[in-house]
């Protein structure tokens, strides 16, 4: 077929390219292959179609890779570029062993070559098709699509095919690996048919069950049994009513996934993010699509910032060539018709607390190792809500447990946690965040509501999805809790559980952190928030840009963290243009400020990155009060403060790292001309004081915050825990009054109440402990600021 006159390819080739959409994945293989085009590059594809060689063509001509119709020469020898591995029957093609032989020779007799097989499996259907009774009793093997099918698949399926390449494998190792005789061909045959297999899986995921049928099986397994057994005895109803009760949670629960309603999902969010959004820009996804491969059970915990969470990951996972996974969502979005949406899109329903109903937990428990036991992939948000501060929020362990507890079940498959980092430029909810904060109800999820966010649509920039590192649940258990493997008594938590899952939640919070996405509306919230009247000349805030951009870069956070290639006057046009800001000209040039309601919304975004600023904020700020400060001194108080920020903003340093975190920090200070070295002290220059002051305003609220409850717990440690929260939260709020600060922080009970915990957890909840905290804290304080909390808390009396 490979062999049609030109013409008649060329007509082939056009109703392919007019029929089709290119999808690839991913978007570079040259650059995330390290491809070496110098060298031959064959193509592995699994069966023999014109139509997959044509669409394939498109795409490498598009991609700058070579032509799979024309021949590769190596050893002298023209080679076929393509290699098919069955034929229309689905038996192996002799001629692809005897190619794969042949090559495999020549690199054993040469060591100069290197050529290079690249699998490649294109995509006309991912509808994954529904359990049968074949599939019941094991199944029967796919055939290859005849022309007539294959005809029909790029006519009716052309706007769905992706192009999904895999790294390639070098025939230079393969050769001096193995041996010389055939059975090296068939065997590197035969590893790419279970290769092309799995990308299937991952592509659309294990066959849609029949729903009745799984809910029959989950009814009948011992533990469900046991429970209804046990809801019987306690409400004194019989078998047959607690049964129907646990099926009803079963269908309050479960997903209903449907490829249609994918497929138009699709469809409707690529129009909203190409013409709402800005675009989505994805980062580190080849770690995940790795992970999928190696046939890890993954499980998607992302920060939670929006609704739109829910619907931005399945879409970028969709075009990454992976079966969107299931969503564990609040039963407060489970209203008509999103909630009937949801379902049918994998989103599987859940209640704000289980406390009290036993049968509830142990149906969805059971219902979420179904999941995990049937091969779906499954997204869950650990901080529980969304953020109404742009905060991570501390995390929520009752579903990291439950997947902990499904692992004991003897789930063969390593679980891998991926961390998702989720930015915007704009969050449609932010508006309503604050004003919850303050005091007002939360507005119930409605059809309503739903119309009411969507009257709003307009340009919103920029998202941003960062896949950060992933976390091998199988690995950290091996290490939190050897003896995890041991099978507990029915019913008996294993004592190791809560330590273990809650050290895993930490660091899955810090790993989302350290995924974080920095664009110019953060950075330019950042400043603006910092400065005096909320407003900065254009060209001061340019080059404050240009200064925290330097940081990020040259004293990088971690490897997940993605920066805009662009310069600071570009990242400052791209703020402007999303119209937050207030512009005014003068003869001087443009003043670039926030009117008194983006004062208080751009909070949000600031805090999406603040802690890739803090411990800079923190030196600049002592560097500022401390006219004499030594670096012992500077390093001193950092490891005693720090601490605080890490529980607050889940940082990935440790407090022995503070010392060379300074060093560090101090050198970009010095390159960049704000202090100069005087032996162990160090000068600020006097022109750029300003931009110095900018920065350690970024670093003020905290202190206040901890000020505030370091003097309370020095002054007042008689007062009971929830009191000590109510007077905290006061005092925050009013400091934030006298001093016109608009910030959600001095609103957020859970804020206060992590702070607090934090506090005890570090041993400085005593008295004593606390008033030299407190000691230390005052003159980092802002001027008037120490003077206001010492009044407000009557410390002088």
């Amino acid at each position: 077929m490979l062999h049609l006159p030109s013409p008649v390819l060329a007509v082939l080739r056009a109703i392919i390219g007019f029929f089709t959409r290119g999808k690839f994945v991913p978007d570079n293989p040259i650059t995330e292959f390290n491809l070496d085009l110098t060298q031959p590059i064959i193509y592995v594809i699994p069966s023999h179609s014109l139509a997959d060689v044509l669409t394939l063509q498109l795409a490498c001509k598009e991609l700058g890779l070579p032509d799979p119709f024309e021949p590769v020469m190596f050893a002298g020898e023209a080679h076929k570029r393509v290699a098919f591995l069955v034929d229309g029957k689905g038996e192996t093609l002799e001629q692809t062993i005897e190619q794969f032989t042949s090559a495999l020779a020549i690199h054993r007799s040469d060591e100069s070559h290197n050529a290079q097989l690249v699998p490649v499996k294109l995509f006309w259907d991912r509808y994954p098709g529904r359990e049968s009774v074949d599939d019941l009793m094991g199944g029967k093997p796919e055939r290859p699509a005849g022309v007539l099918k294959k005809t029909w698949q790029v006519i009716f399926k052309g706007r769905e095919n992706l192009v999904r390449f895999s790294p390639p494998v070098s025939l230079k190792d393969m050769a001096q690996r193995q041996g010389s005789d055939k059975r090296i061909g068939h065997k590197l045959a035969r590893v790419a048919r279970i290769h092309f297999s799995r990308m299937q899986m991952i592509a659309t995921g294990p066959k849609l069950p029949n729903r009745r049928h799984m809910f029959e099986q989950l009814l009948a397994s011992a533990t469900i049994r046991e429970a209804i057994n046990e809801e019987a005895k306690a409400k004194n109803i019989d078998k047959a009513a607690a049964r129907q009760a646990a099926l009803k949670y079963l269908e309050e629960i479960a997903a209903d996934f449907s490829y249609r309603n994918l497929r138009m999902a699709d469809a409707v969010l690529s129009w909203v993010w190409n013409k709402i959004y800005s675009g989505i820009e994805v980062n580190h996804a080849e770690k995940v699509r790795k992970l999928a491969q190696e046939g890890h059970e993954i499980v998607y915990a992302p920060c939670h910032r929006s609704h739109m969470d829910y619907l931005l990951l399945s879409y970028v996972l969709y075009h990454q060539g992976m079966v969107p996974p299931h969503i564990a969502a609040g039963v407060n979005l489970n209203f008509w018709p999103a909630g009937p949406f949801f379902r049918r899109s994998g989103a599987f329903f859940i209640r704000r607390s289980f406390k009290g109903n036993k049968l509830y937990s142990t149906v969805f428990r059971e219902y979420l190792g179904q999941l995990f036991s049937r091969g779906y992939s499954v997204e869950y948000f650990t901080e529980g809500g969304r953020s109404r501060t742009g905060r991570l929020l501390p995390p929520k362990t009752g579903m990291l447990a439950m997947t902990v507890q499904a692992m004991l079940k003897g789930l063969e498959r390593p679980v891998t946690i991926v961390p998702v980092y989720f930015g915007y430029e704009h969050v449609m909810e932010v508006g309503t965040y604050y004003k919850e904060l303050k005091g007002k109800s939360k507005d119930k999820e409605s059809l309503f509501s739903l119309f009411g966010m969507l009257r709003k649509l307009r340009n919103f920039g920029h998202g941003y999805v960062n896949f950060g590192e992933p976390i091998n649940v199988n690995q950290s258990l091996n290490k939190l809790a050897p003896e995890w493997r041991e099978h507990p008594e029915e019913g008996l938590k294993p004592n190791w559980l809560v330590p273990a899952v809650n050290d895993i939640s930490n660091q899955l919070m810090v790993n989302i952190n350290s995924a974080a996405a920095v664009n110019g509306l953060c950075l330019s919230a950042t400043i603006l928030l910092a400065a005096e009247n909320r407003a900065l000349p254009r060209k001061q805030l340019v080059k404050q840009i240009s200064l925290y951009t330097s940081l990020i870069e040259n004293v990088p956070y971690s490897d997940h963290v993605t920066l805009p290639e662009v310069d600071a006057e570009t990242l400052l046009d791209q703020a402007i243009s999303l119209d937050k800001f207030e512009i005014r000209s003068d003869y001087l040039g443009e003043i670039i400020g926030l009117d008194e309601k983006q004062q208080v919304l751009l909070n949000f975004y600031r805090n999406n990155i603040i802690h890739l600023l803090i411990i800079p904020a923190f030196i600049a700020t002592a560097l500022l009060q401390h006219r004499s400060l030594c670096r012992s001194q500077l390093v001193a108080l950092l490891e005693q403060l720090y601490p605080l920020l890490k529980g607050e903003l889940f940082l990935r340093y440790q407090v022995s790292d503070m010392s060379d975190l300074a060093d560090r920090y101090l050198e970009e200070f010095a390159a960049l001309k704000l202090i100069s070295d005087q032996g162990d002290c160090f000068n600020i220059d006097s022109q750029r004081r300003g931009r110095l002051l900018l920065l350690a305003q970024v670093a003020q609220e905290s202190l206040h915050r901890y000020a505030i409850v370091a003097a309370l717990l020095a002054k007042r440690p008689h007062l009971e825990r929830a009191e000590l929260e109510q007077q905290a939260l006061a005092g925050a709020q009013r400091l934030a009054q006298l001093h016109n600060i608009d910030a959600p922080e001095y609103y957020d009970k859970r804020i206060t109440t992590n702070l607090l915990s934090l506090i005890r957890e570090q041993g400085l909840s005593d008295s004593q402990s606390a008033e030299g905290l407190f000691k230390q804290l005052s003159p980092l304080l802002a001027d008037g600021v120490y003077q206001s909390i010492s009044e407000l808390l009557d410390l002088e009396a």
